[in-house]
């Protein structure tokens, strides 16, 4: 089966829809594409935000580490996944992303979190190819009047399942021509427990320091946010290292001019400095023999700047925009015990995006809209040369050196993107939607620069040694959803139904068997007496995802209400009869609530299907099914103060989650490659006070 997209096919779906004639008064179709977790109404006390994207349908999290969650939707993840904080956007340092995007929103200082589960607009994000997930930070607005107001949130969690704790405080104050932010966050945590032991290393410790300054005057405004992030030593099980340390300065500056309704400008410059450091050492039990113990230094500076602008137009509304992004990337690799050895892993490997982009909202009769918008992009990326101990020691990685250093590293894509989305109102109940798009997404530094065979993925946590591709050309995605939204005044479903075609998927593949990349590693395995498969090497394939995911709620009475989450893909290969890696199975969150006085009761049971779909080439295990049961209540003690007490794993169940990563660590309690276990039973307490 095949479909493809063009701008002509988006005119068709913005036509298609009974364009009668528009009258004064028009509605504005509700649209469920996305899911807004609103974090005073997500009961987690997990230290990392990811976790919350298990709430919204289509959406996952692949789990590396207690802080290294990467957001899964609609079985995509990694760098085809656009994270936004507030305005910004940033790289990661972690060339295995130990720090994903999403990590540096800290969750206690998070207002909401929007998961774009469809097809996401483009004036958000460069490339979205695979989903869109936008985290806004708490932020008090500008007064009516002179009068200083103020807003404060305090809060205090702690948790069972490894001594965990969490403190959170932020102050804010705002008359109509100031205000001010201040926000300090405290996580640590020791290794957690599982029904037959500990996962050992998943300890982490995080600090995150905030603070902001606004200033409006007339119908001009500029924010300044400024943002440090200390992560000490945090465990990465998944990985082949542990995160010794992630530090990083973020700034961003927005200017606004709103002189009324019919105009919106906003202009935005932000970036951010990161240091990573990781070892295989200092928390896992160190390798038997001194010339294995390795240590990687990487660093990442990122730059950008978006100009956007709002016009409402007729009764259309039209946006428009510019916006660049530069991110540059070092990773070195050594041995503490010999100061010879060293692998210049990455040497400046930047990637640069400048794009523009148009988009419209017709309201095309009182019960029909439709929604459009185009986007190209210029994607140039380029890399110092590299060198290593290996490649001057070893012919086979010599030849590797050689053939990247004489390559032509500097390349160039352009990228289309073009939506369309239809939304139709049939009664006052039942509203009709219809998608499709044509997203499209440039190889990562990881995919294009990695010389040797090294398991630096973003996050693949497969095990496997990859070699990158200088020659990699663009994913190209063909995507197509429709569903329904329908909700009465007791009940509400809004199932979405997708498929997704995929031309130049990258994926690792088997390297040729004569290869110098073979040859490194079956020079390596005997001469340190390992058993390493065979490398990988990024390739361009062709992949289809298709599914469906929808979220419901149902009053079943004044007090009590039921509800849950149910989201299905299936993805695979299209050149060939595999699997693509790392799938979410089938799997259901649902979940019953009671308000009793002044306290929430909630029940939730979440419903995971066995994976039997898994991918050969990355010589991937199957997986069982599980379900878990949670419990949680919600006291509000008056107005400003609400206690919060939950049991995750109620029954102290031991089972591992399918997107869990293997184990890497040796572990008295879990086998090397075995595939992680989830926490045991946790009970925590959590208190929020609010000013």
């Amino acid at each position: 089966m095949k479909f493809f997209i063009t701008p002509a096919t988006v005119l068709l779906v913005s036509t298609c829809v009974s364009a009668s004639e528009l009258i004064e008064e028009t509605v504005t179709v509700g649209q469920h594409d996305t899911r807004v977790i609103e974090l005073v109404d997500a009961v987690s006390v997990s230290p990392d935000p990811a976790e919350l994207m298990k709430k919204a349908p289509g959406a996952n999290i692949a789990r590396n580490g207690p802080l290294t969650g990467i957001p899964q939707v609609r079985g995509l993840f990694g760098p085809r996944i656009a994270v936004a904080l507030d305005d910004t956007f940033l790289a990661p340092a972690g060339p295995n992303w130990m720090d994903p995007p999403i990590s540096y929103a800290a969750t206690a200082q998070l207002e909401s979190l929007t998961v774009y589960r469809g097809i996401s607009p483009v004036s958000i994000a460069q490339e979205s190819l695979g989903g869109l997930v936008v985290a806004k930070t708490r932020r008090i607005d500008f007064a009516a009047t002179n009068v200083w107001q103020t807003a404060g949130l305090f809060a205090g969690t702690a948790q069972s399942v490894n001594s965990g704790y969490q403190l959170d405080a932020s102050v804010q104050a705002a008359n109509d021509s100031n205000r001010f932010r201040a926000a300090i966050l405290l996580q640590s945590g020791e290794d957690a427990s599982f029904a037959s032991g500990t996962i050992d290393p998943t300890e982490y410790e995080r600090e995150k320091y905030d603070i902001g300054y606004g200033f409006r005057w007339a119908d001009h405004s500029v924010q300044i946010d400024f943002g440090h992030l200390d992560t000490g030593f945090s465990g990465t099980p998944a990985l082949p290292m542990d995160i010794d340390y992630v530090t990083g300065n973020t700034l961003d500056v927005l200017y606004k001019y709103e002189p009324s309704e019919s105009l919106s400008l906003k202009v935005s410059a932000f970036g951010s400095d990161l240091n990573h450091g990781m070892t295989n050492y200092h928390l896992r039990p160190a390798p038997p023999v001194a010339g294995r113990y390795r240590r990687n230094v990487a660093v990442t500076d990122n730059l950008g700047f978006r100009i956007d602008v709002e016009v409402p137009k007729n009764q259309s509304r039209w946006r428009f925009g510019i916006d660049g992004f530069e991110a540059v990337h070092t990773s070195d690799i050594d041995n503490p015990n010999n100061d010879a050895f060293f692998v210049t892993n990455f040497n400046n490997a930047k990637r640069r995006v400048l794009g523009a982009y148009v988009e419209q909202e017709i309201p095309i009769s009182r019960t029909s809209q439709v929604e459009w918008g185009a986007r190209v992009n210029k994607v140039k990326t380029d890399s110092g040369t590299v060198n290593g101990t290996p490649a001057m020691m070893m012919p086979p990685a010599s030849a590797l050196r050689d053939q990247f250093n004489d390559a032509n590293r500097s390349k160039s894509d352009v990228l289309v993107d073009v939506f369309g989305k239809v939304n139709r109102e049939i009664s006052e109940d039942l509203k009709l939607y219809l998608g499709v798009a044509q997203k499209e997404r440039a190889p990562s530094y990881q995919e294009r620069y990695l010389w040797l065979p090294l398991e630096a993925t973003a996050g693949l946590a497969d095990g496997q040694l990859y070699t990158g591709s200088v020659t990699l050309t663009p994913e190209t995605a063909q995507q197509m959803e429709l569903g329904f939204d329908y909700g009465s005044p007791g009940f509400s479903i809004q199932p979405r139904f997708f498929i997704h075609n995929i031309s130049d998927y990258i994926q690792g593949v088997a390297s040729e068997v004569d290869s110098n990349a073979v040859r490194f590693v079956t020079a390596m395995n005997a001469m340190n007496n390992l058993n390493r498969q065979l490398p990988l090497v990024f390739t361009n394939v062709d992949a289809r995802l298709y599914g469906f995911d929808t979220d419901w709620r149902w009053q079943l009475a004044e007090n009590w209400e039921i509800g849950g989450v149910l989201s299905y893909v299936r993805g695979k290969r299209r050149d060939t009869r595999d699997n693509l890696y790392r799938i979410a199975p089938i799997n259901a969150t649902l979940w019953v609530s009671m308000r009793a006085a002044s306290v929430l009761w909630t029940f939730e049971t979440e419903v995971y299907g066995p994976q039997r779909k898994v991918s050969t080439v990355n010589r991937e295990s199957k997986s069982a099914g599980y379900a878990v049961a949670n419990l949680g209540a919600e006291w509000g003690i008056s107005q400003d103060l609400t206690l919060t007490l939950g049991v995750e794993n109620l029954f102290d169940k031991k089972y591992s989650p399918h997107l869990g990563g293997y184990n890497r660590a040796r572990n008295p309690d879990i086998g090397v490659m075995e595939r992680l276990p989830a926490q045991g039973t946790n009970v925590f307490i959590r208190a929020t006070y609010k000013m």
